[in-house]
């Protein structure tokens, strides 16, 4: 399984793609902007312009030429409602026939599961309408062999989240974290394509959860912002711990960052 293509070259998409080179995989990627053609090409990877609008628009075909394909798209249900990123699915889906050969694997998130003051698994309870379960089970319905990554809030780069609350009031600093570094969700990646594991779902979470108002402050301290201004409220705070020991059994993974306290960042571009 030499011949890999991403769905989605973009914060995730893009260094991951660098990294398969890196590790001597055949690589094409997709982008919906063509002045990222040249940067994909910097990185080894083989470029196609491809849209989903959800319809595809550009040479999704290429992309389907390969023994695995990694599908990273965002879902930006915000911006364009609930139903659109499974109509994405359902049309990639549709072009999925007649590829028996392929290996699929999904970018999930832990959203998908409710708040419920627990640790969560794998098995636990998921929230039936969400847009990336209800994804997750078209790619099921395909019936290629599909592994899913759940993964939690992705954080590197420039990805810091003490930085979306400089001088801002934050009400839920006594909350866990449930966060990812980029590098790790990588090499989780790199694991499954090396151990052949398909046909799974895997919490992609680092193991350790320190609660949002130490994440916040050790950022500031580390890059000088001004520190978050942190109030107690009388309601309980819903909140979910997710267990990813699923993943660091089957695949023997040992995460690079196990405590988002320390996690590192390219702040600057």
């Amino acid at each position: 399984m030499n011949r890999i293509s991403i769905i989605g070259c973009g914060w995730l998409g893009l260094p991951l793609g660098r990294h398969l080179v890196r590790e001597g995989y055949q690589v094409t990627g997709s982008t919906t902007s063509a002045g990222k053609m040249d940067l994909l090409r910097q990185a080894g990877i083989h470029p196609v312009l491809l849209k989903f609008s959800p319809e595809p628009q550009g040479n999704l075909q290429t992309l389907l030429e390969a023994d695995v394909v990694i599908i990273s798209i965002p879902p930006r249900a915000g911006q364009y409602g609930d139903a659109f990123h499974p109509q994405q699915i359902q049309f990639l889906a549709e072009a999925l026939q007649g590829h028996a050969n392929l290996h699929l694997l999904y970018i999930s998130s832990t959203s998908v599961y409710p708040e419920t003051n627990r640790e969560l698994t794998e098995t636990d309870e998921v929230i039936a309408e969400a847009p990336l379960i209800q994804a997750e089970h078209v790619l099921k319905q395909t019936g290629l062999p599909l592994t899913i990554l759940r993964c939690g809030g992705l954080m590197g780069e420039q990805r810091i989240p003490g930085k979306y609350f400089i001088g801002k009031t934050v009400t839920t600093g006594n909350i866990p974290v449930n966060f990812v570094h980029q590098d790790d969700v990588i090499g989780i990646i790199t694991q499954v394509l090396k151990q052949n594991v398909w046909n799974e779902t895997f919490n992609v979470v680092a193991p350790e959860h320190p609660i949002r108002r130490d994440i916040y402050l050790k950022n500031a301290q580390d890059f000088g912002w001004q520190v978050p201004e942190f109030q107690e409220t009388t309601n309980t705070q819903p909140f979910k711990i997710i267990n990813s020991d699923k993943l660091i059994t089957k695949l023997g993974y040992r995460f690079r960052y196990p405590n988002p306290l320390y996690f590192t960042y390219q702040p600057t571009p």
